[in-house]
Order: structure tokens, then C-alpha cells, then sequence
């Protein structure tokens, strides 16, 4: 099976590396600067149990790749529409697309653009990028994704690649509680620089990811989604289980990268708006963060 990855980041490398020492055909389509260091030297992958360099191809342009039978879709949701228009030529009519990505709408956003069998799937990894071609392992790595006739045959192939992969048959659900979870922690964690357990330290933190939650969890309800039960529970419990974690919205800032805070609580703010839920500490953790866009945030 040929495979691409499209968006070689964090989370595109840590999967993409995963497959690539498995021993699949793995191609990564990233930045500059990533993709010469990949070609001069392979992948610098870290890890708990793993540290060395993978040979690797990696690309800067989506329309260098020979035809894959399995995509990866990792990029930004801002580059969701991008991405799937610079597809359509390379793809095949079954290439399977496996959104990989955060919020909850970019799997309808390319069904509306390519005919091509699209996987929802919701990721759980601590990962980030040191370094150019440098992928560091910092936790976790599951994938749920969701239930179709090409379901199986991803999961097994990723669970035999070391990623615990499970299908759920409502991952709607699945994907709004891996939203909570990223609108809970994001954007404190971005604008702080801060990890999840000193975060946690600070008073009144927990109170207000508590607010931010239900307020998620009212504008989830009123789109007709089920969550499960003791969700809250399950994200004021997350901090100590990933206690030096920054968030993906953390490390965007720190590195002066636009972040998806508008997929995450700028969404839920939209979504509130569109059902008539209030939304006021998502609206203040959205412009939080856009302001910090704006004017640059204290690395850590």
C-alpha cells in the first residue's frame, strides 16, 4: 500500500514514522525545511522506546506524489479546502483520505470536495517538532475512527504499525469529546505558555475549564450530539496524566504559526451563535488567543 501524508507535522510525522518503521511506503508532504532535512538524513524520530533516523521521501508539493492508496490528512483545518483541492489530481477513485485533524467539521468539508472514501478519525498523541525533520514521542498515540466499509482494513493496518486503532460507530461523539478536551486546555495553555499540570496549579483554572466545558457540552447537546457519560470528570482528570504537555495551540504560538483556535473554542463560540447557547468563556479563551496572534506570546 502506498501512503501519504499530507501536512508532516507533529501529528503527521509521529503516524507517518510509525508506518515508515513498520516497513510501509510512506511519502511526507511538509515545509521546506522539514522535508530537506528528511531527505538528507531520514527522520529523526524520538521516543520512549525508540531513537534513531528512518529513512524517508518527503515532498513539498502535494502534486509530486505518485498516486497513494491511503492519505493521511493532517494539515491545519484552515488548509482543510486547500489540501483536497490539490488531491483531486493525484488520487485515485478508492484512495481512502484519514482525516487526522482537530475540530469536528473537516471531514464533511472534504466530503463536499472529493468523491474519494473519507475516514473521520479522532487522535490522542502528545507529540511535537524539536527540530527540523525531528519528531519527539511525548505520550499516548491511539486513534478512533470512524465505522465504513474501509475501516477495518486502516485499523489493522495501523495497529500492526504499533497505533492501537478502535472504530466506533457514532464518532461524531467521539470527535465533539476530543473537541472539549482541546477547548478546555488549548488556549490557557497557548497564551500561558504553560504546561497541563502547572496550569492546573493556578486558582481558579479548574473552575473556569469547568465553565468552558459545560458550555461545550450545552452547544454539543443542542446540535444533537450524545456525549458520554462523565466527560467533564475525564478532562479535569487529563492534566495529570499529561502533566508537561503544551498544547498544539501552545506550540503554534510559540513558534509564531497561526493556530486552529478558530476550529476549537472560535467553533463553539459560531456554533452557540447559529443555536442561541451562550458562549462567553469560549468567546474570551477565542479572543484571548487571537490577540496573542496578534502581538506575539513569552516562550517558555
Amino acid at each position: 500500500m502506498r501512503i501519504a501524508v499530507i501536512g508532516a507535522g507533529a501529528v503527521g510525522c509521529y503516524y507517518g514514522g510509525q508506518l515508515l518503521r513498520a516497513g510501509h511506503d510512506v511519502t511526507l508532504v511538509g515545509r521546506r525545511a522539514h522535508v530537506d532535512a528528511i531527505n538528507a538524513r531520514g527522520l529523526h524520530f524520538e521516543s520512549a522506546t525508540f531513537t534513531g533516523f528512518i529513512p524517508a521521501k518527503a515532498v513539498t508539493e502535494i502534486a509530486e506524489l505518485a498516486s497513494p492508496d491511503l492519505i493521511l490528512l493532517a494539515v491545519k483545518s484552515a488548509d482543510t479546502d486547500e489540501a483536497a483541492r490539490a488531491l483531486l489530481p493525484v488520487l485515485k477513485p478508492d484512495t481512502i483520505v484519514l482525516s487526522l485533524q482537530n475540530g469536528v467539521d473537516n471531514p464533511q468539508r472534504l466530503r463536499a470536495l472529493l468523491s474519494q472514501p473519507v475516514i473521520a478519525a479522532a487522535v490522542y498523541v502528545a507529540a511535537e517538532m524539536p527540530g527540523t525533520g525531528h519528531i519527539k514521542h511525548n505520550g499516548r498515540g491511539e486513534l478512533i475512527i470512524g465505522a465504513s466499509d474501509r475501516s477495518a482494513p486502516v485499523a489493522k493496518l495501523l495497529t500492526g504499525a504499533g497505533v492501537p486503532t478502535e472504530i466506533a460507530d457514532d464518532i461524531d461523539a467521539v470527535q465533539w469529546s476530543k473537541l472539549l478536551n482541546n477547548c478546555a486546555y488549548n488556549a490557557l495553555s497557548a497564551v500561558a505558555q504553560i504546561s497541563y499540570g502547572e496550569m492546573f496549579k493556578v486558582s481558579g483554572v479548574p473552575e473556569l475549564v469547568t465553565t468552558t466545558v459545560q458550555e461545550c457540552m450545552a452547544v454539543a447537546k443542542a446540535s444533537g450530539v450524545a456525549l458520554p457519560d462523565g466527560l467533564l470528570d475525564n478532562i479535569l482528570g487529563l492534566a495529570a496524566t499529561m502533566p508537561k504537555q503544551l498544547s498544539s495551540t501552545a506550540q503554534d504560538l510559540a513558534r509564531g504559526k497561526p493556530s486552529e483556535i478558530d476550529f476549537l473554542n472560535g467553533f463553539i463560540v459560531r456554533k452557540g451563535k447559529e443555536l442561541g447557547v451562550p458562549t462567553p468563556a469560549n468567546l474570551a479563551l477565542h479572543v484571548m488567543v487571537k490577540l496573542a496572534e496578534r502581538t506575539g506570546v513569552r516562550q517558555a
